[in-house]
Order: C-alpha cells, then structure tokens, then sequence
C-alpha cells in the first residue's frame, strides 16, 4: 500500500482514499459516540452551522471543543461522554481539526475517520477497500502533531503488514502518550477536558468498527462500520 501523510494545508487534490486521524480528540469521541448508541454524526462546518442543526433538529446533540457553551449538550471529552446515552441520536460534531479535516476531503471516494481506538478496524478495511493509494490527513499542530502521525503510520503498517509480521503498537503508542496535545490534556490547558481523556484515547482497538463519512445530502455524515473479519484480510 502506498501511504502519504499530509497536514490539512498539504491537500492540494482529492484523493481516492483518506483517512482522517485525530486521536485527541474528536475521532476517539466520534467511536464513543457510537458504542453509547449514536446513529450518526455530523460534521458542522462550524459553530453557526452546529447551532443552526440544532435548531432545526432540537433532538439531536450538539457537541464542540472547549467549555461548556449555550446551545451545546456536550465537549469534546471521551472521558465526560462515555456516560451519555445517546441511543438512536444524531450527534452534531464541530472541533477545531478532525472535522476540518474531514471537511477538507468530502469529495472523495472513500473517507475514514480514525484514533487508535478503532485502528485496527480502519486497517482492516483498508485492505479489503483501499486500493493502492491511501492519503492519511495529520489533522493536529498543522500535520505536525505526533500523536496523529504515530496512530496514522500504525494503521498503515497495520494495513500493509497483516498477520504474523503486524507491527508491534507500543511504540506508536509511546509517542502518542509524549505529545505536546497529551501534556495539554493531562495539565489542564485545554478545557472541557475529563482525567481519563488521555487515557481513552490511548486504548488501542478498544472498538470493534470503522468509521465511513460520506456526503449525504448536504451535510458531511460519519457513520459506524463492521470492518472485516480477519479471515478476509488481504494485504493491498
């Protein structure tokens, strides 16, 4: 498999398949999302565009980075999520890089959204879907943030080399956990944060589907996906 990492800035044209990596936090919240029962999430262009669909949809939750705001149910926290039930709604998502990041390549093919906790899904599909060329979006620090860029280059070693020769995760792991976006959480300079956030979003394969976006309609749509069984792994 022939992978590229670029930051959001860095895409210059449509790939055939991206997979959009923000392991701190909005795709670790997204999987969240869906093991506490989410349909579906939506990803708002920004905060005007996620108060605007609640507005209109007042039963669906409306979640961003930060504090607590009006109009809002919910932050961006795995740790402060994991204890909503939100069985059968509709989330609206709105976070300052993995949506943007989404956002920025709605036009292709084939959108994944991925941290670690559905890595190894998200590889799985990649063999079964992902043809030769993949185009990993770093989504934090302008591409440069080291927790997504080790999760992307897991998932693409994992894709790559299924089987007995998989890479071993502690590595990536480690460099995920020394991030400047990790040291952020753990010391209180982001907000809307929980305790266990760093921790959750370190949980390898902590859920068992991928996450497919796709356009439908309008409105830039992420939904859940039972990747393939390891049986049908092949390497691309």
């Amino acid at each position: 498999m022939n992978a590229r990492f670029l930051g959001i800035a860095d895409l210059v044209e449509t790939p055939s398949v991206a997979v959009v990596v923000d392991v701190m936090r909005a795709f670790t919240v997204a999987a969240w999302a869906f093991a506490q029962g989410a349909e579906k999430i939506v990803l708002a262009e920004s905060l005007d565009e996620a108060l605007a669909l609640k507005a209109r949809h007042p039963d669906w939750v409306a979640l961003k980075d930060g504090p607590p705001a009006p109009g809002f149910d919910a932050v961006n926290s795995p740790g402060l999520l994991r204890s909503v039930d939100l069985g059968g709604r509709t989330v609206v998502q709105k976070t300052t890089a993995g949506t943007v990041g989404a956002l920025a390549v709605k036009d292709a093919p084939l959108v994944l959204c991925a941290g670690f906790v559905v890595a190894e899904a998200t590889a799985r599909l990649l063999r079964a879907r992902g043809g030769d060329g993949v185009t990993f979006v770093v989504t934090g620090e302008d591409g440069r943030a080291d927790e997504d860029l080790a999760c992307a280059q897991y998932i693409a070693r994992r894709a790559a080399e299924a089987g007995t020769d998989a890479p071993e995760a502690a590595e990536f792991l480690r460099r995920a956990a020394a991030s400047r976006a990790a040291a952020e959480l753990a010391e209180g300079v982001r907000q809307g944060v929980h305790p266990d956030d760093v921790a959750l979003c370190l949980e390898l394969d902590r859920f068992p589907f991928a996450m497919v976006a796709a356009l439908e309609g309008a409105l830039m749509v992420l939904r859940p996906y039972a990747a393939p069984s390891p049986a049908d792994d092949e390497p691309v």
